[in-house]
């Protein structure tokens, strides 16, 4: 009896869409070219070349551009952002770039994965860049934007959204705090600084920052010096009820999408170009997002009080 592959016929010389589907699957879960090659060549019998492999995931590009430049919801209650680094060959040498990852959360409850931004350098400028790409695309508004200590996204924020109420990642601040404390001592100060973070109220939360510095002001005057001088967005988090907190005192939602990225590029020292890079992190995002469609824990009571914190800003989006 004689078999012949479906996927890849006699005398064929391009690759069937199935098994460009099929490349692009593997592509998606951060396999390396040398293993593609390998799984098509097991399953199917046929070599393809790093070329023809790196051709068939080149046709995410265009994808990715009209996924870039796609019209956005009018208002997101809820932003995250945050920056993971990658080496890029420029010039004839690898240099560190940074991908600004921005997702939000619409009115349904559901994430949204809004944009990927590279770029050499953090501030103000570049910050304002991204948010008029955002509001070019059709954002109106922003309830809330938690971000990790980013430099200068609360001046450019400002500007273009300038209602939007910024939360300081709690989680990135205590990490930063306790490098500067001695290992001997972290145990006693995060047990006092649990009672600043974990507070039922501001005013205890103020009453237990006072208390802190009392204690350990002396010993670790820049610690106090940081949660101090960052207080306004770092407690913006404690008007809310402990459902509304545990969705933004942390950017926790953005880090598990780079986790996702992380395994996708583990095996990659470096890339040879930006384009090399965005298509493996927006196959990664295709991947990640499979698993978005339901609305995220207690979103309607959470919709709910942002509707009365936020008066008149989300009437016209939702139907309550």
């Amino acid at each position: 009896m004689h078999f012949e592959p479906q996927l890849v016929k006699k005398h064929q010389t391009h690759l069937t869409d199935e098994l460009e589907r099929k490349i692009i699957a593997l592509f998606s879960l951060g396999t390396s070219y040398q293993d593609i090659r390998m799984h098509i060549e097991d399953l199917y019998g046929i070599n393809v070349s790093n070329g023809t492999i790196n051709a068939v995931t080149d046709k995410l590009l265009p994808e990715l551009q009209a996924w870039r430049e796609r019209q956005l919801e009018a208002v997101y209650p809820i932003v995250w952002l945050d920056a993971i680094h990658y080496k890029i060959k420029e010039n004839g040498r690898f240099i560190s770039k940074s991908v600004y990852t921005i997702l939000g959360l619409n009115v349904e409850g559901k994430k949204e994965l809004l944009g990927l931004y590279l770029s050499e350098s953090e501030g103000a400028h570049h910050w304002l860049s991204v948010l008029t790409d955002l509001h070019n695309r059709g954002v109106q508004d922003i309830l809330i934007a938690c971000v990790d200590g980013l430099k200068g996204f609360p001046e450019a924020v400002e500007s273009i959204f300038p209602k939007t109420e910024v939360q300081h990642c709690i989680i990135h601040q205590i990490s930063n705090s306790l490098k500067y404390v001695a290992s001997k001592n972290q145990k006693a100060f995060m047990a006092d600084l649990k009672c600043v973070y974990k507070a039922v109220t501001l005013s205890a939360a103020e009453s237990a920052l006072d208390d802190l510095e009392a204690k350990w002001g002396d010993k670790y005057p820049i610690v106090i010096k940081s949660w101090r001088s960052k207080w306004l967005t770092l407690s913006a988090y404690f008007k809310y009820p402990d459902y509304v907190r545990t969705a933004i005192y942390t950017t926790n939602a953005v880090e598990a999408v780079h986790r996702q990225f992380r395994k996708l590029t583990k095996t990659k020292g470096g890339f040879t170009n930006e384009n090399s890079l965005l298509k493996l992190l927006y196959a990664g995002m295709l991947k990640a997002s499979e698993r978005w469609s339901h609305p995220v824990q207690n979103w309607n009571l959470t919709l709910s009080q942002l509707s009365i914190h936020f008066e008149g800003r989300l009437d016209d989006h939702i139907d309550l």
